[in-house]
């Protein structure tokens, strides 16, 4: 779904046959499965330190590493034409990430779905106050500002699927930052909301804001896109109803929302017309079991539509 990091750069730092790294280094190293011997070291005397790892990319766990020569395989197996005419356009480094990683976790992450259905009416009229209140400030509030600041809330209060599966071990965390999922001209990449549960939605909007231009610009810092605790990728905009989203390793989880739309829903019991969104969440099933990510998907649904939980 998303790219993190550029395509490692084919140096060693090395005296005589021996990598030298730090010891964060190579224990970032041998989590994320990243071969040390393709990467450059920024430290003294090209020593490779931590933020190499991370630029690096981070490939897919340890014990899934038999996966990648089939993925790598798959990736350059040579496409027949069919005799019809076309334009080949080589692929940039970040598409090249992005096909590398999407393959990756595609065959070495066992997703599951689960999907609920989330009436809007309530968010959209907080949504309106909050505008009428924040225009002196230059501030407006997206829907998705508000679903960032709920997924965030929603893995605290579920902070068993604020996790990721790391090989022998599962990482819990203790903070939710979401990545968000955003089109920029070189490909897909995921600016990060760092804390977000803990920020005000103002804040997050502000912050939203800054980082989409700077991810369409090309300008974003490695620190603004790598990284994170869970992603959510919103195509409501562009009218689709549902679709499920591939997980971006090395998180478990990532939430897709689709549009909102007028739908016949129960409400108090009787039929009416609302805003109704269906928002699909994929997990990482080595890492958050089937009722674990229900419990989130319900947490999120009623922060949604009980939203002044937004606020708190």
């Amino acid at each position: 779904m998303a790219v993190r990091g550029a395509a490692p750069a084919p140096a060693v730092a090395a005296k005589g046959d021996r990598i030298v790294a730090s010891p964060l280094a190579k224990r970032i190293a041998a989590d994320r499965g990243v071969d040390l011997a393709a990467v450059k070291g920024s430290g003294p005397n090209g020593r490779i330190v931590k933020v190499d790892v991370e630029s690096a990319g981070t490939a897919a766990p340890a014990p899934a590493a038999a996966a990648k020569p089939a993925a790598a395989a798959a990736l350059a197996a040579p496409v027949p034409d069919f005799g019809i005419p076309f334009e080949a356009e080589k692929l940039g480094n970040v598409r090249k990430v992005i096909a590398r990683r999407l393959t990756e976790a595609k065959q070495t992450i066992p997703h599951i779905y689960l999907t609920v259905d989330v009436r809007l009416d309530a968010l959209l009229k907080l949504r309106g106050e909050l505008n009428k209140a924040l225009e002196a400030d230059g501030i407006k509030l997206s829907v998705n500002d508000l679903l960032i600041k709920a997924l965030a809330k929603a893995l605290v209060r579920v902070p068993k699927c604020n996790v990721s599966f790391a090989g022998e071990e599962l990482r819990k965390y203790s903070r939710a930052d979401i990545s968000v999922a955003v089109a920029a001209p070189s490909g897909l990449i995921t600016p990060i909301i760092v804390d977000a549960a803990t920020k005000a939605v103002a804040q997050i909007s502000t912050e939203m804001k800054a980082l989409a231009d700077k991810a369409r610009e090309g300008k974003l810092q490695p620190h603004e896109y790598q990284g994170g605790t869970a992603s959510l990728s919103n195509l409501g905009m562009f009218g689709i109803k549902q679709f499920d989203a591939v997980i971006n390793p090395p998180q478990a989880m990532i939430l897709a929302v689709g549009a909102g739309e007028q739908r016949p829903h129960v409400v108090d019991g009787a039929l009416a017309v609302a805003t109704v969104m269906s928002v699909t969440g994929s997990f990482d099933h080595r890492a958050i079991d089937g009722a674990d990510g229900a419990q989130l998907m319900q947490a999120f649904k009623s922060l949604v539509e009980n939203p002044l939980g937004l606020l708190a």
